[in-house]
């Protein structure tokens, strides 16, 4: 049976989650230089409407249709058929679900962005994200969503942080070492060019999250309300332990203090509806530091990975889903992690966790090169000097 207020709330959930992909567009578009801002974010816009029409058309089905060998979900839904506007296993409509799930999909490709800020061919980014989206993405939500291998083995993600974070950081490591530097990165000034547009990009993604983790509970209820709480906890412990973490090291930036925000926001995705607000505090103040050290490494190897989405949503995605194993308490969500003597869950969350990262890694890389084999990912260096606005678009962010 429709149950009109787990309706109303995945409504209003789904509207919160959607407003998250120009909000990563934001967040991404005030760090790179003026003449590439909105190359940057309209790429979020892109990604947006290029998932809503793959998902429609293959990528549900792909992702929660019948098991394949716990690999891929067969074709039952292939262009929605069958899922109407009644309610089949929860209490909302099946093409309300539907969405809900699109837009978790659509931020994941907007968050993979942040691999190829300011050198990236348009026209390749839309075959590189329509192939990701369906062989690397769709596979990974059936694995944890759709009832494949990771599910059958016990592995927790309650809102998408193997799906969703794991996926998309590590994926753009490996866009990353396939399309390159930026011309000039590491000898010229790279400097954000207006840290007041990432912090409105930050604030619109804490904003949102409360649709991405609480929304994922499926219902208006108890377990909705503690993922909203442990949420906002999370967030607030990884935006003042990345702030003092830099602080030791230099002046405390506003940047970090928003990006380890998201760090805390990424690391308690999966954990959202297993764990107490307490253990959020020590997901998210951890996840903070960790994301920090991961992007310190980062810039220390000079790997161009542009915008962090490896030390924030890998790194960051690979903590929450251990700690899910290790914070995991009966009491919230009815399993019980590392901490409470299950040692069988940390084991599933350490085996899920790494999977994720070597089949998102792996297959990406592979992508990557065969895109850039046969059309090439990167612009001309004329039109990487110029600026993907002018390039790409033929306009200008500030006249």
């Amino acid at each position: 049976m429709i149950d009109s207020g787990d309706t109303a709330w995945i409504l209003a959930a789904t509207a919160l989650v959607m407003l998250m992909t120009p909000g990563v567009g934001l967040f991404y578009g005030g760090m790179v230089r003026k003449k590439h801002a909105v190359s940057v974010i309209a790429l979020s816009f892109i990604a947006f409407a290029l998932v809503s029409i793959q998902w429609v058309i293959l990528g549900y089905s792909l992702s929660f249709g019948s098991d394949i060998s716990g690999f891929i979900g067969g074709l039952d839904f292939l262009g929605l058929k069958g899922v109407g506007m009644e309610a089949t296993d929860l209490t909302i409509p099946d093409i309300l679900f539907m969405i809900f799930q699109l837009v978790f999909a659509a931020i994941t490709l907007a968050i993979l962005t942040s691999a190829v800020v300011e050198r990236v061919k348009l026209s390749s980014f839309f075959i590189l994200g329509l192939l990701w989206t369906t062989i690397v993405y769709d596979p990974l939500a059936h694995w944890v969503w759709g009832g494949g291998w990771s599910a059958e083995l016990g592995a927790l993600d309650f809102a998408g942080g193997t799906v969703v974070h794991i996926s998309s950081g590590f994926s753009a490591l490996a866009i990353a070492l396939v399309i390159g530097k930026r011309i000039g990165f590491g000898e010229e000034n790279m400097e954000p060019h207006n840290i007041p547009m990432t912090l409105l990009g930050a604030a619109l993604l804490w904003f949102g999250w409360f649709g991405f983790n609480a929304g994922s509970a499926l219902a208006a209820d108890g377990l909705a309300a503690n993922a909203f709480v442990v949420t906002n906890t999370a967030a607030a412990a990884g935006t003042l332990s990345w702030l003092f973490a830099s602080w030791i090291n230099g002046k405390p930036s506003s940047l970090g203090m928003v990006s380890g925000a998201v760090a805390g926001l990424v690391a308690i995705t999966p954990a959202a509806g297993f764990v107490d607000p307490l253990s959020s505090i020590v997901i998210g103040a951890v996840a903070g530091v960790i994301c920090y050290k991961a992007m310190l490494f980062r810039v220390k190897k000079g790997l161009d990975e542009s915008l962090d989405a490896w030390a924030i949503h890998g790194i960051g995605g690979v903590w929450g889903a251990i700690a899910t194993g290790i914070f995991a308490s009966g009491a919230i969500g009815g399993y019980s992690g590392l901490i409470y003597g299950n040692i069988d869950q940390f084991i599933a969350q350490v085996i899920g966790a790494g999977a994720a990262v070597v089949y998102a890694f792996t297959v990406t890389l592979i992508l990557a090169k065969l895109v850039d084999a046969v059309i090439g990912l990167r612009v001309s260096e004329e039109e990487e000097y110029v600026g993907l606005d002018i390039s790409q678009h033929g306009e200008k962010a500030y006249a």
